[in-house]
């Protein structure tokens, strides 16, 4: 297998207002779908690198349409279609500019029955890097085990393990993610972390505190995304420092898939760790320019656009 990001986790599909200003008055709704691993596997096929997504869909409508679209962006697959649970679903509303609620359902979801049989352990074993999130392992205790299998294959053969916390409260309620975040960044070599997710793993402090103290349960690498702030990374000795690029957001659901998306596909090229950040930020604002989970994430030849600053506004 060639260098290749495989990621391993949830899709759904994604309800949301044709027109965002109407929020729950709307009666015409697009659908698409959206899932941090897969958002990050097109977002790394976008920018010039092999990804191949791993998950379970409902024999559905949806599910059919989630395979559909993955593969005509190029995202290698390794699925089970579940013919006894359907593909989950969830609806995202703008409840202010720029701002929007999103909402879920997927009790029994196929998503949620994610097992260690799914996996296909010799892609696992052969690919360059193993990217995992914080939203399976609340799923369910099969999909929780599930995560810890791939995990343990991958680092069998020394593969990248990377891990993004994106914590979700709501799938918590009750439980504590703490230890199970704890356990997945003692094992990873690359964690990516807000600063409140961060500030979950290792307790209230500067930036500085967060990454060094995440860098000593054991990853080589942690990046901490401060949205618009930019972003902090803790590597190869070093601690470089981002700045934001300076946009007017549209929805900012999917930057941190993107930031992600951005630093995996450099770090597959072998590039210097400065272009993995640069891009990864530049991959990250790019995304907030657009609606959708996936849609808006950055092709290569967008990223150079943004950064060529104020030019001509229409490209012929």
């Amino acid at each position: 297998m060639s260098a290749a990001v495989v990621t391993l986790g949830e899709t759904m599909a994604l309800f949301r207002p044709a027109d965002p200003t109407e929020g729950e008055n709307a009666s015409d709704y697009r659908l698409s779908f959206g899932g941090a691993e897969s958002n990050v596997a097109v977002g790394v096929v976008r920018l010039g690198g092999r990804a191949v997504w791993m998950g379970r869909v409902g024999d559905d409508v949806a599910g059919r349409r989630i395979l559909r679209e993955l593969r005509a962006e190029g995202v290698d697959l390794h699925v089970t279609v579940d013919a006894e649970g359907s593909t989950g679903s969830m609806m995202k509303t703008e409840i202010a500019p720029g701002r929007v609620a999103v909402q879920y359902w997927r009790e029994r979801s196929a998503g949620s029955r994610l097992r260690s049989d799914d996996l296909d352990l010799s892609m696992l074993t052969s690919s360059t890097v193993l990217h995992v999130t914080g939203i399976t392992p609340a799923l369910s205790a099969s999909a929780s085990e599930t995560i810890d299998a791939a995990v343990s294959a991958a680092r069998s053969v020394g593969a990248t393990v990377s891990f993004d916390v994106n914590h979700r409260p709501s799938l918590w309620r009750g439980r504590d993610a703490r230890p199970v975040y704890r356990r997945l960044a003692a094992q990873s070599d690359l964690v990516f972390a807000g600063r409140e997710e961060a500030a979950l793993i290792v307790g209230e402090m500067s930036d500085d505190d967060l990454v060094d103290a995440i860098a000593a349960l054991g990853p080589s690498t942690v990046a901490l995304k401060r949205g618009a702030e930019g972003a902090t990374v803790r590597a190869e000795g070093r601690l470089l420092e981002r700045p934001a690029w300076p946009i007017h957001p549209v929805d900012t659901v999917g930057a941190g898939d993107a930031f992600v998306a951005g630093y995996l596909a450099e770090h597959l090229k072998g590039a210097p760790l400065e272009s993995r950040v640069d891009t990864a930020v530049a991959a990250g604002a790019f995304a907030c320019l657009g609606r959708g989970d996936w849609e808006s994430l950055p092709h290569r030849r967008q990223l150079e656009l943004l950064a060529a600053g104020d030019g001509d506004p229409v490209v012929r």
